[in-house]
């Protein structure tokens, strides 16, 4: 019976796709036991046990950035983050560490490379983070979702998605989704979300560009965010709704999206083959531009700035996109040829090198 311990927090783009690969490696492996290292302020603390994982938790140490007090506290408290960790190994009797970056990654690294416990590394995002960059000096079991994340030994699996997106028949669900969101099924349908705490900028400028582009012959399902700060239009063919539990439906009804360009929204769309107009959060590293590099340069997306993201460039840029059924064929067929839809199944191959498993399995 093998013991995994995946390591990963923080934010959704690294819980998300552990949550992933920990459901396919239950799946497989009903005996196994599939431990989870997190902190208990990250949205881990809630969703991993809502999954039926355990969670153990170390402390969130978020690297100093300049010399002070708090710094010169850090080494002592890092390093018995580590002796934690190593304990765990030992007593759980971990076989291999699968990490997918956050504070909580690289204790667990530095841990397993004491323990003598094998390391296997997944990167979601284009640009990678320290505790990845740190990982991937100390195995060559090195995965990431886009070809151009520059990371040491790093070769191409994709995203681990959930496996509600993985197995999704989008021709077979889209009747159901129609029904479910009361949309025409003569009339193509634009997808526009922000994320779970919506997007102002998308928000703002689709509501002001709705009348447009429901003339022009869309349907809108806008997904606006539970903190959105607009009113809804209440325009025939424009459906808003704060926040949508059957994502797998809106994917199934989308000819064409709007949205944020976060990693794993990136990986969705173009493994599903929905083009889409990309709008990078404009706070932060610039990551989310990095994520969508790929896609775009493929032909399957466009990028756009926040700050240009307004009704006039709606109005210049996209709706002479939106009225050529063909150029929105050929863009789908580009984002598909960019996308990986069995990313679970390719990191979990990964995990299995790095544990020295003589036959790579799929999810």
């Amino acid at each position: 019976m093998t013991t995994y311990l995946l390591a990963g927090g923080g934010t959704a783009g690294h819980v998300n796709p552990l949550l992933a690969v920990a459901d396919a490696l239950r799946l497989r492996e009903p005996d196994a036991t599939v431990l989870v290292l997190g902190t208990a302020e990250g949205l881990e603390a809630r969703l991993v046990p809502e999954r039926g994982y355990e969670l153990l938790i170390v402390p969130r140490l978020p690297f100093p950035r300049r010399p002070n007090r708090a710094a010169l506290g850090f080494p002592p408290r890092f390093n018995r983050a580590i002796n934690d960790v190593v304990t765990i190994l030992r007593d759980r009797r971990v076989d291999v560490v699968v990490g997918f970056g956050g504070y909580v990654a690289t204790p667990a690294y530095l841990a397993a490379r004491r323990a003598g416990v094998p390391i296997a590394i997944h990167e979601a995002n284009a640009k990678p983070g320290l505790a990845n960059r740190v990982g991937a000096l100390l195995t060559r079991s090195v995965g990431v979702a886009f070809a151009g994340t520059r990371l040491r030994h790093a070769r191409v699996v994709g995203m681990p998605l959930r496996r509600e997106i993985e197995t999704l028949d989008r021709a077979g669900s889209r009747a159901a989704g129609l029904a479910f969101f009361g949309l025409d099924a003569d009339r193509p349908i634009l997808l526009v979300t922000g994320g779970s705490l919506g997007a102002r900028r998308i928000n703002r400028t689709v509501v002001d560009s709705a009348a447009v582009l429901t003339d022009a012959g869309w349907q809108v399902l806008h997904i606006t965010g539970n903190s959105a700060e607009v009113d809804n239009p209440n325009l025939p063919g424009y459906r808003m709704i704060a926040y949508c539990d059957r994502m797998d439906l809106a994917l199934s009804v989308a000819d064409f999206a709007v949205s944020r360009a976060g990693a794993a929204t990136v990986c969705e769309l173009s493994a599903l083959g929905i083009p889409a107009v990309f709008v990078p959060y404009p706070v932060g590293n610039g990551e989310q531009r990095f994520n969508a590099a790929d896609v775009v340069a493929a032909g399957g997306g466009i990028l756009v700035d926040d700050a240009a993201f307004l009704p006039g460039w709606v109005r210049s840029e996209l709706l002479p996109v939106l009225a050529e059924p063909e150029r929105i064929h050929g863009m789908s067929v580009a984002a598909h040829s960019a996308g990986v839809l069995d990313g679970t199944a390719r990191t979990i191959d990964l995990i299995d090198e790095a544990a020295g498993a003589t036959t790579p399995h799929s999810a």
